[in-house]
């Protein structure tokens, strides 16, 4: 919810000052949260917790336009692909990071739990240091007016992110991947308790294998493009990902529980025949998502002008939170149904690759370049 209400605010003051000031205040935001934090779960108060919850997501919303909008001002474009392969793997080895840290602290009992809110201060205070070495640049648009009224700038910022269409289809795709990793996210532990019948070390283990994979596919995109903007790398990404959700779906049917019912521990896990080939296909989906995700980020950032390139970005959040919201209720509205998550899997991979050819039939220079990319790889080996 607040990066419906709060994404266009985010841009125009992104854009409106300078990036590194607005960085450090969002942190030191973060610390002032994170004290409440430790006194809800000091306290147990579910509410306090709530609010944090939304406050934290307004934090993520005032910190990302200006994130990704002052990477290509701190690198050039030798460097830019680079830089939001780094930002990717980061990204969700802290999301590994944080479901395991959760998941120990509340396996260690009560008093594991009341300090928690010790060790997320920690976490935010470590943060606000490391904005202090960000470099000092001047505002990219210092006379942009700000807007408090969340509705028209909201309208306006969506304007402009459709005024250059190949920014806007790509703006489009990254959203289309948000749509499916919330989606495989949302499965994963369903997925794992219902169909591979594994107890909560598997559930970490496919999360941790998923994470893992979106870092390596990032870095691996950085040598693959040969540290410059390849967009021939996306629609690789694309069908990667299509392939490989086909593949887990037929995993998931194939996969033979034990017969004692009893819930397999990672050991027995990856002892079982099909337990590594679910993982394999998991790895892969994320791998091809590193492919998908990086360069059009990197495009998105090229191509957009250094006065609006904040509330473009702003706008790309909007659009992902919007897609967000939309795989949960098509979640919510096929299981009800009883469609099985492996046949959710097949769903997904089957609109993925209606939802890519109609995006890169709509902007020919992804095949384009995809083409050439191969061609030189061909030449390459030969």
């Amino acid at each position: 919810f607040p990066f419906f209400l709060f994404s266009a605010t985010a841009g125009q003051l992104a854009d409106r000052y300078p990036k590194w000031i607005l960085m450090r205040w969002v942190k030191v935001w973060e610390i002032c949260v994170m004290v409440l934090a430790g006194v809800g779960f000091a306290t147990d108060s579910l509410a306090l917790l709530l609010a944090v919850l939304f406050l934290m997501g307004m934090q993520s919303t005032f910190f990302g336009p200006a994130k990704y909008a002052i990477l290509p001002e701190l690198l050039d474009d030798e460097n830019l692909v680079g830089g939001n392969a780094l930002v990717a793997m980061a990204t969700f080895l802290a999301i590994l990071l944080g479901t395991i840290t959760g998941g120990l602290v509340v396996a260690g009992g009560e008093r594991w739990v009341s300090r928690l809110g010790l060790m997320v201060v920690v976490v935010a205070l470590l943060g606000f240091v490391t904005c202090i070495f960000i470099k000092k640049l001047p505002a990219a648009n210092p006379d942009l007016p700000v807007s408090l009224n969340p509705v028209k700038p909201t309208v306006e910022i969506l304007r402009l992110t459709r005024s250059v269409r190949p920014v806007f289809l790509s703006v489009l795709a990254i959203s289309w991947f948000w749509f499916l990793g919330a989606s495989f996210l949302s499965l994963l532990p369903n997925f794992c308790k219902d169909g591979l019948i594994g107890g909560e070390t598997v559930v970490t283990l496919t999360l941790a294998t998923f994470c893992v994979g979106i870092g390596s596919g990032s870095m691996l995109c950085e040598r693959l493009s040969r540290h410059h903007l390849e967009l021939g790398l996306v629609p690789l990404g694309s069908i990667g990902i299509s392939v490989f959700a086909v593949d887990l779906a037929v995993s998931g049917w194939r996969f033979a529980a034990p017969a004692d019912g009893a819930m397999l521990p990672v050991a027995q896990f990856l002892r079982h025949p099909g337990g590594v080939h679910v993982l394999i296909d998991l790895f892969m989906i994320a791998v091809f998502s590193g492919f998908y995700t990086v360069p059009l980020m990197t495009f998105i950032q090229q191509r957009s002008a250094g006065t609006v390139r904040s509330r473009v970005i702003a706008g790309n959040n909007i659009l992902n939170a919007l897609l967000m919201v939309l795989s949960s209720i098509m979640l919510m509205g096929l299981m009800a149904r009883g469609v099985s998550i492996p046949g959710i899997f097949l769903i997904l991979a089957l609109l993925n690759a209606a939802v890519a050819g109609f995006i890169f039939f709509s902007m020919p220079e992804f095949w384009h370049r995809f083409s050439a990319w191969l061609k030189r790889i061909a030449r390459i080996r030969n």
